[in-house]
C-alpha cells in the first residue's frame, strides 16, 4: 500500500493518541469524517496499523529494573535457534527480543521489579534454557528517551511522522 502525507499525518496522530475520535482526527487533518475513517480502515486492513495499545507506567506497576541482556547460544543451528526463539516468546519478563549480529546472538529487553527479581529470572528461567551459553547484562540506570512512535518517510525536525 502506498501511503501519502495525509496517511502519515493520520499515523502520527494515532501513535500519539490511539483513542482520538474520528471527528477530532478528521478535524486535525482537515478532512471530513467519512474519508478519514476510510483511510484509517485502509491502514488497518493493510497491516500498517497493527493494533492499538494502552501504554502503562512501569513504575506504578512496580517494574523499576530494566536490563538489556546479550545472549549467546551454545549452537547456531536452525533447530537450536528456533527452540530459543520459541521459548523466549513465552517469558513475560522479556519485553523485546532481537536476533542480532556481533558478539552475541540475541539482545533482550527485560523488565523486573528489582535486582533480586531479575536475578531470579536469570537463574530460574533464562539460564534454564538449554540453548543459552553466555549472558551479558547491562542495567538501565535511567532512560533519557523512550519513544513509541515510528519516524515517517517525510519526517521533520523531530524525526516523527508529520
Amino acid at each position: 500500500m502506498n501511503i501519502d502525507k495525509i496517511d502519515e499525518k493520520i499515523l502520527s496522530i494515532l501513535q500519539k493518541n490511539g483513542r482520538i475520535s474520528n471527528v477530532e482526527l478528521a478535524r486535525q487533518i482537515k478532512m471530513s469524517p467519512p474519508p478519514t475513517l476510510e483511510r484509517v480502515k485502509k491502514l488497518e486492513r493493510s497491516g500498517i496499523i497493527q493494533g492499538y495499545v494502552a501504554l502503562a507506567d512501569p513504575s506504578k506497576l512496580g517494574l523499576t529494573c530494566f536490563t538489556f541482556v546479550e545472549v549467546t547460544l551454545v549452537r547456531h543451528g536452525r533447530e537450536g535457534v528456533e527452540r530459543f526463539m520459541n521459548a523466549i516468546t513465552k517469558l513475560d519478563e522479556v519485553m523485546e527480543c532481537h536476533h542480532i549480529t556481533g558478539g552475541a546472538d540475541f539482545l533482550l529487553k527485560v523488565a523486573s521489579h528489582d535486582i533480586p527479581d531479575y536475578e531470579n529470572f536469570v537463574l530460574h528461567k533464562l539460564t534454564a534454557l538449554p540453548e543459552v551459553q553466555h549472558l551479558k547484562t547491562m542495567v538501565v540506570l535511567s532512560t533519557l528517551k523512550h519513544e513509541t512512535r515510528l519516524p515517517g518517510r517525510t519526517s521533520g525536525e523531530s524525526g516523527n511522522l508529520v
